[in-house]
């Protein structure tokens, strides 16, 4: 009788691990899967600072041509341990200049390495899901014009079970989801659809306008409604079109921010948000309209999260 229950305990345990390294398997698009496309540079760099890519990936406090150098190695402290941004300058060996383009396209579309394994989420593919994968083409055929930077970034500093990279293949299943956040109506315009693929896509706001869950999911029933700061000190303010948010903001008042940095109360933005103005500033005025459009546009809630007294 011990030896049966001895025997049937094992096969299950093999039948689990077989499961879970099925259900936490990395995603791929396949080479040959990709569009026939000619790449555009000028929409690569468009795509370049639509997504903030030099906020994480250049030096920190780096300014003008500085910022296209990205070598990485700003450590994000969290909750779930310290990560630290990798190098995705053109460097060969410690950056990505050996990727090819379907390489870049599971990284930021599947959260899946060239080696096949998954990124944990600090890199927010989960919103570049939403990508078309022609302007991830177009962001690779620029980021491999930038200057190549030489910097071996360290490994992130995780305790267990985080440390288990396996495991975010479970995260995965339940997060990357490609479908737009928000339902806009039938009627909405193009600038407003326009708007939504920035924001949700490329822009990637929700990553931090947006509260997590306990394990650091996008709770997206209170989209852009607020969330602590991730940094520590007070919280990401509401983006909804509600009292405790931008109901009092025109979009031309949005717009105008995101190309100045000033708010219509005349104060300015601060914090991790004057790099975003920053890059935000260097698109064209009708994607920054069409931010202001879908804004306007979407569900309004009241702020997700309250700031606690003195932060």
């Amino acid at each position: 009788m011990l030896k049966t229950l001895l025997a049937a305990a094992s096969g299950l345990a093999v039948v689990g691990a077989g499961a879970f390294w099925f259900i936490t398997a990395p995603t791929r698009t396949a080479e040959a899967a990709l569009p026939n496309h000619v790449a555009d540079l000028a929409n690569g760099e468009r795509i370049f600072h639509a997504g903030g890519c030099a906020s994480c990936h250049a030096a920190p406090g780096a300014k003008g041509e500085e910022k296209l150098k990205l070598g990485g190695g700003l450590a994000l402290n969290t909750p779930f341990g310290v990560f630290n941004v990798p190098n995705i300058s053109p460097d060969p060996q410690t950056g990505i200049g050996g990727w090819s383009t379907v390489d870049l396209v599971n990284a930021m579309m599947h959260g899946t390495s060239p080696e096949g394994a998954n990124y944990y989420p600090s890199f927010p593919y989960t919103s570049y899901a939403r990508m078309r994968v022609e302007d991830v083409i177009d962001l690779k055929a620029y980021l491999d014009t930038l200057p190549v930077v030489v910097n071996q970034v360290a490994d992130h500093q995780l305790g267990f079970p985080f440390s288990v990279r396996r495991g975010v293949g479970l995260w995965k299943r339940l997060y990357l989801d490609p479908s737009p956040v928000v339902a806009l109506p039938a009627d909405a315009s193009d600038a407003m659809r326009r708007g939504q693929y920035l924001v949700e896509g490329p822009g990637h706001c929700g990553e931090c306008h947006t509260p997590r869950g306990p394990i650091g999911g996008l709770q997206t029933a209170t989209w852009l409604a607020g969330a602590a700061n991730p940094e520590g000190k007070g919280v990401i303010p509401n983006l909804t079109p509600h009292a405790e948010g931008l109901e009092s903001w025109s979009e031309s008042d949005i717009a105008y921010a995101l190309e100045s940095g000033f708010k219509p109360d005349y104060d300015s933005f601060g914090g991790s948000m004057v790099a975003v103005q920053e890059n935000m500033a260097l698109l064209p005025a009708e994607d920054r309209d069409a931010i202001a459009a879908y804004l306007a546009a979407i569900p309004p809630h009241p702020d997700a999260v309250s700031a606690e007294p003195g932060s």
